[in-house]
């Protein structure tokens, strides 16, 4: 998008292909974290038998749950989860989420030690509950790739326990949060030599185990940009002693506030320490100056803060602001707090992208205009020098 959005650079799609299709052929799984995750993805088409419910913190009825609609696989790290799986649950295979070496993971509150491994699968087997595999999280924020090689050495020892205690193992969960964005601290390339090395020596191919990813941030990150407009601005007057006398005139900046904060797609700026950098949708003159700057949600909270310390050109109500790499942690983590919409998600693709999608997806003796197939809408809009550009939110007021 070169820094700018432009009408040109993109046409729009309705939606039409089908998630569950889309699923059975890549013959995808799912981990969830709660029963309104397990029963969307069953929805969609995903069989139980290749769900884990992988929060090792469950509630009685949400174990019950999981019984109930066939899901086996299910993790826990203490032994009050196993005892509570053992009770609802007993036919469940258990995977035994074991913390990591390292402090920007989640292993913090979740994860059992390696010391606390062996107690846990003799007292499975004395509950006559399956342990069938490790799981772990590093977590986004780790700055070392290393820490999933430890990771993986640790699942290494922690297989060994259960083969000597009679548990048959043959599933290994890496987690997720791997980055999905150019400029992340560690790029996904680097994490994933570390891991392929670390299996090549631990579980190398054909030793039985089964490896599952969680790769849900990088698959969406960048996948999504938001658009939001300018809803209210003022000037705001900074308390800096001294500076009025130097420059003549107290210093100042502009606070604008957007239809969308943290209380809704932009949370995670609370909860995942983002710090969103907005793309101009009209490029300004050279000669227009920039102003320190800051960005606001709707809703009258000093906590509803998106963004500080920028500089920006004066920008006005009604003007629109783009935030690229908003696939992940956004829409599905807001809340409606101050009667706040929810964004509508609308679709862009170039025409390249369209036709080979149509190659690929359309039966030969499917007419194009065939009902019930996904087209492009009649605005016109192409792009030439990129293949895809990604689905973009909007606000639903505006659309």
């Amino acid at each position: 998008m070169a820094g700018y959005l432009s009408e040109t650079d993109f046409m729009m799609v309705e939606e039409g292909f089908s998630t569950q299709d889309l699923l059975e052929e890549l013959t995808l799984g799912a981990s969830q974290a709660t029963t309104a995750e397990m029963e969307l993805v069953q929805r969609i088409g995903v069989p139980a038998s290749k769900i884990i419910y992988a929060n090792p913190c469950k509630q009685i009825a949400q174990i019950k749950y999981a019984a109930k609609h066939g899901v086996q696989l299910l993790s826990f790290d203490n032994e009050m989860e196993l005892a509570k799986v053992a009770k609802s649950h007993p036919s469940a295979k258990m995977v035994l989420c074991i913390a990591t070496n390292d402090s920007h993971s989640l292993s913090l509150d979740f994860g059992a030690s390696l010391k606390s491994c062996r107690h846990l699968l003799q007292n499975a087997k004395k509950s006559h509950v399956d342990v069938v595999g490790v799981s772990f999280h590093v977590g986004s924020g780790c700055p070392d790739p290393q820490a999933y090689a430890q990771s993986i050495a640790d699942a290494r020892l922690v297989f060994e326990m259960g083969a000597e205690l009679g548990h048959r193992m043959h599933i290994l969960d890496l987690g997720g949060s791997f980055p999905g964005v150019d400029g992340a601290k560690v790029r996904f390339e680097e994490i994933a030599s570390v891991i392929n090395s670390a299996l090549d020596l631990y579980f190398p191919e054909g030793c039985g185990v089964d490896i599952l990813g969680k790769l849900g941030r990088y698959y969406v990150t960048s996948a999504f940009t938001l658009a939001v407009s300018i809803i209210a601005k003022k000037e705001v007057l900074l308390d800096q002693p001294g500076r009025e006398e130097e420059t003549g005139s107290a210093p100042k900046t502009m606070a604008y506030h957007l239809d969308e904060g943290v209380y809704g797609i932009f949370n995670s700026v609370l909860f995942d320490n983002t710090c969103p950098a907005p793309v101009l949708q009209k490029k300004p003159s050279t000669e227009q100056p920039l102003h320190s700057s800051s960005l606001w949600g709707p809703v009258v909270d000093g906590c509803d803060c998106v963004a500080e310390g920028l500089w920006l050109p004066q920008l006005h109500v009604g003007d629109w602001l783009v935030f690229e790499n908003m696939g992940a942690y956004t829409v599905g983590m807001g809340s409606f707090l101050g009667g706040t919409q929810t964004c509508r998600i609308t679709y862009a693709m170039s025409r390249v992208a369209w036709e080979a999608l149509q190659e690929q997806l359309l039966p030969p003796e499917q007419d194009e205009d065939a009902e019930g197939v996904c087209k492009p809408l009649s605005c016109g809009w192409e792009i030439t020098d990129t293949l895809c550009v990604g689905p973009v939110f909007t606000p639903a007021s505006i659309m």
